[in-house]
């Protein structure tokens, strides 16, 4: 008997679980059902998960497919609308025309683990985003961004890469740390005073991490923290981004210590000198934002900022130029006939070498390494184009339809130079070159990232010559393998130029 009413206890828990879950996937169905009628049209998506499974499938195909849907287009992202821009004039009207409406950051789970909101780049919208924004571009700024001194320093770096790259000259080798490093040393000097020799073991090392942790944090382990943020207090493969994002903390805490240290309050070298000062101007302030939590997540955005997406930009352009030979040579002809082979390219260059330029914002493009933007966040209920936008949706931008989009370009699905040159082989830029974003929010590293870029690319088209191994796979130019769009790891051939000249 005893047996008997345990066989019926279990039936009639399991038979109340199955009707629970089945009244909430109901009422999770008619939720959406309300939600898409308030919306702007977009893929249909699964109860409580949302659109996310479909991103995840086929990342590319999915941010495509979206400007099927119009001009906007609502995702969810768990059980919580976004919309998605899909249209140059629409992503004015909001980050520019309405730019305060639009300027905010949504909370990310994966993210505000790490960062506790401190820093610049998630930071809610409010008085100490405003605060810490407002001092970065100032101390950039007086520490030689948009200056000759940071021409100097990049010009100085492209030295090194290029004698990095040739160390292995004529085999096959995985350019990624080279580049990384390059692009990190830039930004290094400017925060940290200093640069990093590329066999830094504890260097390299760092710069692992924050590979690793950008690959985890776009990961289906880190979108599951996203979904339901109370997985961060289980064991799992995320616990490494919580690890990896307090090592590299600790890394800029030693720095900060020995800045302490050797602090010159009347010849600041660097950032940290000039935020450790600006605390101590400030600590009787009442509401001051400066203190050590924040100064150590800024540095880590500026660090990030500065070095990834740059490295990854230039990743992808050695692959579209070893796709496009010809380009290459173009580019290669152009540059040593404005400067010959000995002298490095400056930026007041940049009007004598059009095809050049033009190439490497064609690599801008094409690489699109932030192909739906970072997510914004409306401050408060506003109208966009008839739909009535509720205070806290969060807002993303579709920079792939912008980008390839063939109202705006000449050749919007392949990599072509000439989608940067007029008629005459003028170089111009059309206003639906968007990389670094618009409005309060757009990218406070775009000075550097231009400086670098365009330094960077040419002096490597000056000095070398990119092939791709013969018998080798092309990697899969559609994937997103992290945050930001980064190609997978790929072999490339360097060759001299010495011995043509």
């Amino acid at each position: 008997m005893l047996v008997g009413l345990l066989k019926l206890d279990l039936s009639s828990v399991g038979l109340s679980l199955f009707l629970g879950l089945f009244c909430l996937a109901l009422f999770e169905i008619c939720r959406i059902r309300i939600y898409k009628g308030r919306y702007p049209p977009g893929p249909t998506p699964l109860p409580f998960v949302g659109t996310i499974p479909h991103f995840l499938k086929n990342p590319m195909g999915f941010i495509r497919s979206l400007s099927q849907y119009g001009e906007m287009t609502t995702v969810y992202l768990g059980r919580k609308p976004a919309i998605i821009l899909n249209a140059l004039q629409l992503m004015k009207e909001a980050f520019v025309q309405n730019g305060s409406s639009f300027s905010g950051r949504p909370p990310v789970p994966v993210l505000t683990w790490v960062n506790q909101g401190y820093g610049i780049i998630m930071a809610m919208d409010g008085h100490s985003w405003r605060q810490q924004r407002r001092f970065a571009l100032h101390t950039l700024r007086n520490f030689g961004l948009g200056k000759k001194s940071v021409e100097e320093r990049v010009t100085e770096e492209s030295g090194y890469l290029i004698c990095e790259l040739l160390r292995v000259e004529g085999k096959p080798f995985n350019p990624q740390h080279a580049i990384h490093n390059a692009a990190a040393n830039i930004i290094c000097s400017i925060v940290f005073g200093d640069r990093f020799d590329y066999d830094n073991k504890s260097f390299t090392y760092l710069l692992e991490i924050i590979k690793e942790n950008l690959d985890l944090a776009g990961s289906f382990a880190g979108q599951m923290v996203n979904l339901v943020p109370i997985i961060k207090n289980l064991p799992g493969p995320h616990q490494k981004i919580y690890q990896n994002g307090e090592e590299f903390k600790s890394f800029i805490r030693e720095s900060v210590k020995a800045h302490r240290e050797t602090l010159d309050p009347d010849s600041p070298r660097d950032f940290i000198d000039a935020y450790l000062l600006e605390m101590e101007k400030q600590k009787s302030t009442q509401d001051s934002t400066f203190h050590e939590d924040n100064m150590v997540m800024s540095v880590g955005d500026l660090f990030f900022a500065g070095t990834d997406t740059t490295a990854t930009t230039i990743r992808w352009g050695l692959l579209y130029l070893t796709q496009n030979p010809d380009v290459q040579e173009r580019c290669h002809d152009e540059i040593v006939q404005v400067l010959g082979f000995d002298r490095f390219p400056i930026m007041d260059d940049r009007d004598q070498l059009p095809y050049t330029l033009a190439t490497v914002h064609e690599i801008q493009r094409c690489a699109n390494v932030a192909p739906s933007g970072v997510p914004h966040q409306t401050t408060k209920p506003i109208k966009l184009r008839g739909y009535d936008i509720p205070q806290g949706t969060q807002i993303l931008i579709n920079l792939m339809g912008i980008l390839a989009n063939k109202e705006h370009w000449k050749h919007p699905d392949t990599f072509n130079p000439e989608n940067f040159l007029d008629d005459k082989g003028h170089f111009f830029k059309p206003e639906a070159f968007l990389p670094f974003s618009l409005g309060p929010r757009a990218c406070l590293g775009e000075t550097l990232a231009k400086t670098e870029l365009f330094l960077f690319v040419t002096s490597l088209l000056q000095r070398i010559r990119f092939s791709w191994p013969t018998g080798e796979k092309w990697p899969d130019m559609n994937r997103i393998l992290s945050v930001i769009r980064s190609p997978e790891p790929f072999n490339i051939i360097c060759n001299s130029r010495d011995s043509e000249h």
